[in-house]
């Protein structure tokens, strides 16, 4: 691997104060050892001086203080004895960004090592309760050479040991000691600060200093392989978790079955440790909270996708959507338009409790389909951090947070309702007859074994006498055995119980708005200069085509999209609609275009014939808000026009709506029933097309009567062909 220009063979890292943040861990437990062995706490400067000395040299500054007398190593001892017992029962303290740092590496051919002044005990235990032992190929312990830091003696073992040249080795330090034993073996020292900064002219003898192991992982991103974008769709999410937190506001289809695939592969190397999803549904809370888990389902692969780590909040409760907002890396914003307002304060709200705490940079991932989303949301988060905090503070905030436009292109649908609770209750039914089947003993798997609770029972006593120590090891390893055969067995029945959330197609990669250092990383998204044209683009593409897909296949008696992609009529108007029409209206002043929009097509066409769980009237919802004036379809005939591209096609799609409503083939769409109202009045599409009545509190964006004159003659003319064509019955009953 190549750093600084420099060719790094092996990374070795110090342990206490580099990889784990123990050093203040000890501290405490050696004040509390002094108080119990001696009678008086260590003073906090002497133990500050200590950092990074080995025992002797420790040992020397503590008798030089309070005497020969002073029980030193009884009471390291027995801080070692607490500090072991706090581990042991809350886990090693791994510093942030450690395994991420450990994977680049690894992954990127470097061979790695721990030089440290901890005994080797204490050493491999803390290697394996942090589950990093495996990254390590030696280990060099204090207890293992002759000479402590700074004498270079620990390093260089490590460096012989790997058979690499000190010059070729990084070498992770926080202490002043070790930076000077780093430097003395002839390698590149790193220093991370931990507790204390070393002296400044010491400081200065490291290769690079940094404030942080995260501060060093953001550099070493630029010298580590990106992993190749997007992923295969079954491909395994990173197998080690960061110490990162993401969330989601608005657990639906988008959010649920797309963005939590996209955090789980995250950058290819680590995944985030914890999805949090916020969602109004308690059924979900409910059941993901209790599963830790859910699957995607691919129709058209038959395939599955888990995603783990995963726990809902209830989006109505302000604390745990602020605690969203504050431990989250990340937020991926996936709401209906109309909720953003509503949404807006309990944002700034969540934003502002983020700047109290740790006032780090959070980035928001605005998934809204609609050109300037990204500064829609922001304007409107602004507006109420102004309410909140006032002009001056609230810019602080929003030049802390990247709001990141996006175009989504995938097709994601919720299962419905009666079907999850039907596979829940077929799951649990099932899990619960195979462990009733199998006669486990789920009590005997709580007790403690013999030895661990240092009280035998008659029986264990009776055969104790009996039998030899062989024996006795034996009849342990056997107890334990079978309290371990029941978990597993247990085990594997539980994780048996699974639910699937939602039904997905395969396209992968999202496209962001560039800006924000981690989205850079993220294996599934690609940034992108001019997200608006990529925005208008996929618009222009898809949205209008899929709701004319959605209109046609229901005026054929069709009930979902897959359905309806079967029947010749509705697959040719698709591809004549996108790559007669709309395609050379695109890209006519871009040809750069042509490429995206080719694959685009044929994605979208073989998915849509897939979309068997996606009903019409889902799609085909909404069709007011669809045909105004520069949305959708209108929007994509308008520029046809200027690129004198002609459009029979379109305005076929657009009678298709029209009658769609009339026919009041989805009764509870309230948009359908104003569309049948004027057109009832006196059975015009010209009135309806020209409505300029009130819309969600402002005018109707409608046709222009004189410009568009001729635009209206063609929708009208398509409009009484299909009339024709329908009361021939040439349509499904």
């Amino acid at each position: 691997m190549i750093f600084e220009t420099k060719t790094v063979n092996a990374a070795i890292f110090d342990m206490d104060g580099t990889m784990f943040d123990t050093e203040r861990l000890r501290m405490k437990m050696i004040k509390q050892a002094s108080e119990i062995l001696y009678g008086k706490s260590m003073d906090d400067k002497l133990l500050i001086d200590s950092l990074g000395l080995s025992a002797k040299s420790s040992e020397k500054l503590a008798k030089r203080q309070y005497g020969e007398d002073y029980p030193y190593k009884e009471i390291r001892k027995k801080a070692d004895e607490f500090e072991l017992d706090y581990v042991r029962k809350n886990g090693v303290p791994i510093k942030n960004g450690l395994i991420d740092v450990l994977e680049r590496l690894k992954k990127n051919g470097v061979l790695l090592a721990v030089a440290t002044s901890s005994r080797r005990a204490i050493t491999e235990e803390y290697l394996m309760r942090s589950n990093i032992m495996s990254y390590f190929d030696i280990i060099v312990c204090g207890d293992e050479v002759k000479n402590g830091k700074p004498n270079p003696e620990i390093f260089l073992k490590a460096a012989s040991e790997l058979n690499c040249e000190p010059s070729n080795c990084l070498i992770l330090e926080d202490s002043q000691n070790g930076l000077l034993a780093a430097e003395d073996s002839g390698a590149m020292p790193i220093f991370v600060k931990d507790m204390k900064d070393p002296k400044q002219e010491i400081k200065d003898r490291a290769f690079k200093p940094y404030d942080s192991m995260m501060d060093f992982l953001n550099d070493l991103i630029k010298f580590t392989a990106k992993m190749p974008t997007p992923p295969r769709l079954n491909e395994h999410f990173p197998r080690r978790f960061n110490h990162m937190k993401v969330g989601i506001h608005g657990f639906g289809a988008i959010g649920g079955g797309y963005l939590t695939q996209i955090f789980s592969h995250w950058d290819g190397y680590t995944r985030p440790i914890e999805i949090i999803g916020a969602t109004r549904n308690h059924n979900l809370i409910e059941l993901v909270n209790s599963f830790g888990k859910f699957n995607v389902h691919y129709e058209n692969l038959a395939f599955d996708q888990t995603i783990t780590n995963v726990r809902l909040v209830d989006i109505s409760e302000e604390e745990e959507m602020k605690k969203m907002y504050t431990e989250s890396e990340i937020i991926g914003l996936s709401l209906p338009e109309a909720a953003i307002k509503k949404e807006a304060g309990i944002i700034a709200k969540g934003l502002i409790e983020r700047h109290k705490n740790n006032g780090k940079e959070i980035t928001i991932l605005v998934i809204l389909n609609k050109i300037g989303g990204g500064l829609f949301v922001k304007t409107n988060v602004e507006n109420a951090l102004k309410n909140f905090v006032g002009e001056e503070e609230a810019k602080k905030i929003i030049d802390k947070t990247f709001f990141a436009e996006t175009v989504v292109n995938r097709m994601v649908s919720k299962i419905q309702k009666n079907t999850l609770l039907k596979q829940v209750r077929m799951n649990f039914k099932t899990v619960e007859a195979n462990i009733s089947k199998k006669e486990l003993n789920i009590g005997s798997i709580l007790e403690n074994s013999s030895e661990q609770n240092g009280m035998d029972s008659k029986e264990d006593k009776k055969r104790n006498k009996e039998n030899d120590n062989g024996n006795k090891d034996a009849n342990l390893v056997k107890d334990i055995s079978k309290k371990l055969y029941n978990v597993s067995e247990i085990t594997q029945e539980l994780s048996k119980l699974n639910i699937t959330l939602f039904n997905s197609e395969p396209d992968m990669l999202l496209y962001a708005s560039k800006g924000s250092p981690i989205l850079e990383r993220m294996r599934q998204i690609k940034t992108v200069d001019n997200i608006a044209e990529m925005q208008d683009v996929k618009n222009k593409l898809s949205n209008g085509t899929h709701a004319i897909i959605a209109w046609y296949s229901s005026l054929l008696g069709y009930k979902t999209i897959g359905q309806g992609m079967g029947d010749e009529r509705v697959i040719s108007l698709v591809k004549r609609v996108m790559k007669k029409e709309i395609k050379p209206a695109i890209v006519k002043n871009n040809t750069e275009l042509t490429g995206y929009v080719d694959n685009f097509i044929d994605n979208f066409i073989k998915r849509c014939r897939y979309s068997f769980k996606d009903p019409c009237i889902r799609v085909g919802r909404d069709p007011l808000r669809k045909l105004k004036r520069g949305e959708r379809v209108l929007g994509t005939i308008n520029l046809a026009q200027e690129n004198d591209v002609p459009t029979p096609m379109l305005e076929f799609g657009v009678a298709a709506g029209l009658l769609y409503s009339i026919l009041s083939i989805n009764e509870k769409d309230k948009e359908c029933k104003i569309i049948k109202e004027i057109y009832d009045k006196e059975e015009s599409i010209k009135d309806v097309l020209t409505y300029k009545g009130n819309y969600n509190g402002k005018p109707y964006l409608c046709l222009d009567e004189q410009k568009d004159a001729d635009l209206i003659v063609r929708i009208e003319k398509q409009f009484k062909d299909l009339i024709d064509d329908y009361s021939k019955e040439r349509f499904v009953s």
